[in-house]
């Protein structure tokens, strides 16, 4: 098959496309813009473990252009499509607004233009937990209301699901929609609070735990996300008709969570020990004078916690990383990434 997975420089779509790549002979098509939001130089860094595969193609280029989007589709035809190019972030999105129409919004609508003019298995693409917003239940299910973003991100996500779920119905593409909880891993984002606390700690700088630390986060491994994306890939929603004789949308909604969601201060009580025993930190760092408890950000959300039971139930899969080993992968890596080089010159 053909697979196109756009975001392929990102995070998780540089460990996705890793994964096909090593695991399937399947043709993988990456698609980014490698834009500057972070650290270009890791964004080159995921992709150049991606250029010795052979069944790895890159291609750079935007999705919010239409041209360079419909070329693509009509040179490949692409089997599977995973959608994971997008403008990240909550905080972000309250400054820089114009980034996130382009991309989560016409650069979505421009995949989902040519998925209907160059029919495809599967769309797969990326939700997110904030689509939530300021919903007090929890766990978070996929049946919950999703009414109340507290971002222009979040807004972005929950309409990416709207869009998707009208051109399911009305051209009959089976799409699935995932919303992802706190990603986090070796080569992550450095916008991310484990990546910059990391970053800042090094550096002797003082963190900001918000919300006096009575935040929670259901943070998920980066293995666990990859897992569930291709579960999900391999398993389009079945196409039906309903009584009317039309098409019953083919269109599936799942939250990839640890379901487990974990206290602000733990988190960062953890990756300190992490960074301490791989040599990031010294043995006697102080810690408690490097961290500064303060009020709620904009945009933020006091917990997420995913209710996984529908994607346990259709895919019998639930992510299984620990805070601590994923956490102790990440600081392996950190060390390997930016320390290691300097100690030994």
């Amino acid at each position: 098959m053909n697979i196109l997975v756009t975001g392929a420089a990102g995070f998780i779509g540089a460990f996705l496309c890793k994964r096909l790549v090593e695991t399937t002979e399947n043709i993988v098509i990456g698609v980014d813009n490698v834009n500057d939001y972070y650290d270009v130089l890791l964004k080159k860094e995921r992709l150049e473990k991606l250029f010795k595969y052979d069944n790895f193609t890159f291609v750079k280029g935007d999705i919010s252009n239409k041209i360079f989007i419909d070329k693509l589709f009509k040179e490949y035809r692409f089997d599977i499509v995973v959608n994971l190019a997008a403008q990240a972030g909550v905080r972000y999105s309250i400054n820089h607004p114009d980034v996130y129409i382009e991309s989560n919004i016409i650069g979505f609508y421009n995949i989902l233009e040519a998925c209907r003019h160059n029919p495809v298995k599967h769309l797969v693409y990326a939700s997110s937990s904030s689509v939530y917003g300021s919903n007090e239940k929890v766990p978070y299910s996929i049946n919950d209301k999703v009414d109340n973003p507290v971002s222009l991100y979040a807004a972005t996500k929950k309409s990416n699901e709207l869009m998707a779920h009208a051109y399911s119905k009305l051209y009959n593409i089976p799409t699935t929609g995932l919303r992802f909880f706190t990603v986090y891993g070796p080569m992550g984002r450095p916008d991310m609070a484990y990546f910059s606390f990391a970053n800042k700690l090094i550096n002797g700088q003082t963190i900001e735990i918000f919300n006096y630390g009575n935040c929670k986060r259901d943070f998920t491994y980066i293995d666990d996300i990859v897992e569930g994306v291709i579960r999900v890939m391999n398993k389009a929603p079945e196409k039906k008709d309903g009584a009317d004789g039309l098409p019953i949308p083919p269109y599936k909604l799942y939250n990839i969570g640890n379901n487990q969601p974990e206290n602000l201060l733990d988190f960062v009580q953890i990756l300190q020990e992490e960074l301490v025993r791989v040599g990031v930190l010294p043995k006697d760092f102080d810690f408690e004078k490097h961290k500064k408890l303060v009020p709620m950000q904009k945009g933020d959300v006091p917990i997420t916690y995913a209710d996984t039971s529908e994607l346990e139930k259709d895919f019998g899969f639930k992510p299984k990383t620990s805070l601590r080993e994923g956490l102790r992968k990440f600081a392996e890596w950190y060390y390997d990434f930016y320390i290691r080089e300097k100690k030994e010159k």
